[in-house]
């Protein structure tokens, strides 16, 4: 008769873990801040058994919570950790100790391994210089800045005898404004045509073929700040330094990072005012993934590519005469889940579910749904569909000034 077991997780939940150690040991962390490792232990209920699968995700929201118990995954690899302080209680009206709390009731554990995979070897931090140090398929463009548009000329009406026709409001759907009564549509239009919010789009990079051989550049690469006496790990650390053999034109590095992170419809670039764009090449650029300001502050570079600064940090590089490449926080981390986490977790997983099913299975553990769980030897690794920065790109694409929206004459 199987029974409900309180005091353990799925023997599967201690495979994730212990693949995740070994990939991305917890001693590689930068413990002064970051909250790595077993974050939620969930219960073993083999009445309600998940699969055995694990879900990678940047951040755990409870689009993505949600997304982990519709489709019964056993474990939640979050990178960055949803608890990062000591709790003084655990309620529902909390949104992150809400998502907790359903994917424990689910069953489902959570598992962040956070700036471990920054610091690893092979990790975040060498797949984005592998990105920066690529090279593309075919030549790479002479890029230019593209010129700014006139300014585009008002909009008038010339007829007075015409009724005027109204605007559409760019920041709301057509079926909206149809519906929306007049008088509530009564602030001024410009008359611009705005897209939806755009964010990279990695599942479509799966399907292409790879144009950018990773790391292929002529270069030099060294830890900024390297992290010692972790056994099997030399050479970890955080942060990246590349030394170019050749200077690299800015416009070819800009377009590595677009391809290797997804090809985002824009993401921001400072440089010194007295400087284009196309004229900056780069011999040593210094790379952070995520919030980079601490890493980078005392590195002396061409480049900072990173996920994000502050204001005043990008504009003390840009006036020491240094360029800024910055994607918004998460975009410089979710495709390294995608392109590496999947499959090396996946891998080491397989053996690692093996061991963990002969070493129950010796130790003879008792209860049918114990039993039948390690009869699974099936192993899934997804990455969340879901999960996506904060931020998007809302692009302008026409522009004219215009009348009030409900093209009232004045």
């Amino acid at each position: 008769m199987s029974t409900y077991t309180t005091d353990k997780a799925s023997p599967f939940t201690r495979a994730v873990v212990n693949s995740m150690r070994k990939l991305y040991p917890e001693a590689l962390a930068d413990k002064s801040f970051d909250n790595t490792g077993l974050l939620l232990e969930a219960p073993f209920d083999p009445i309600r058994r998940q699969m055995n699968s694990v879900l990678l995700t940047v951040d755990l929201t409870k689009a993505v919570a949600d997304e982990a118990i519709e489709n019964n995954h056993c474990v939640v690899v979050a990178y960055h950790p949803i608890i990062f302080k000591g709790l003084k209680s655990l309620t529902l009206a909390d949104s992150q100790q809400q998502s907790l709390l359903r994917l424990a009731l689910e069953g489902i554990s959570v598992y962040s391994p956070h700036t471990a995979v920054d610091a690893a070897p092979g990790g975040l931090g060498d797949w984005l210089a592998d990105i920066l140090t690529g090279t593309l398929s075919e030549p790479e463009p002479a890029t230019k800045t593209a010129k700014q548009p006139e300014p585009a000329s008002p909009v008038t009406d010339s007829s007075d005898d015409q009724p005027s026709k109204p605007l559409e409001d760019p920041f709301l759907e057509k079926d909206v404004q149809e519906k929306t009564p007049k008088q509530e549509l009564q602030r001024m239009s410009l008359a611009r045509s705005y897209s939806r919010p755009t964010y990279p789009n990695h599942k479509e990079k799966e399907k292409e073929q790879p144009d950018l051989a990773p790391s292929s550049a002529s270069h030099k690469r060294t830890v900024i700040h390297p992290v010692t006496g972790v056994e099997g790990f030399s050479n970890a650390g955080m942060g990246r330094l590349v030394t170019f053999t050749n200077p690299q034109p800015l416009t070819h590095l800009i377009e590595r990072i677009a391809r290797g992170v997804g090809n985002p419809k824009g993401f921001p670039v400072a440089i010194p005012q007295s400087r284009q764009v196309e004229d900056i090449h780069i011999t040593t650029a210094a790379i952070c993934a995520g919030s980079g300001g601490s890493v980078l502050k005392a590195v002396d570079a061409d480049l900072l590519f990173t996920g994000e600064l502050s204001h005043h940090e990008a504009l003390a590089a840009t006036e020491r005469g240094a360029s800024v490449v910055t994607l918004f926080h998460s975009n410089t981390e979710r495709g390294f889940l995608h392109s590496v986490m999947k499959e090396k977790l996946a891998s080491v997983l397989r053996e690692e579910w093996e061991r963990v099913r002969t070493e129950e299975r010796n130790e003879g553990v008792d209860g049918e749904g114990w039993e039948e769980a390690l009869e699974d030897e099936g192993v899934l690794v997804e990455v969340s569909e879901r999960d996506r920065d904060p931020f998007g790109i809302v692009i302008l694409q026409s522009e004219q000034v215009g009348r009030p929206i409900t093209g009232a004459k004045g």
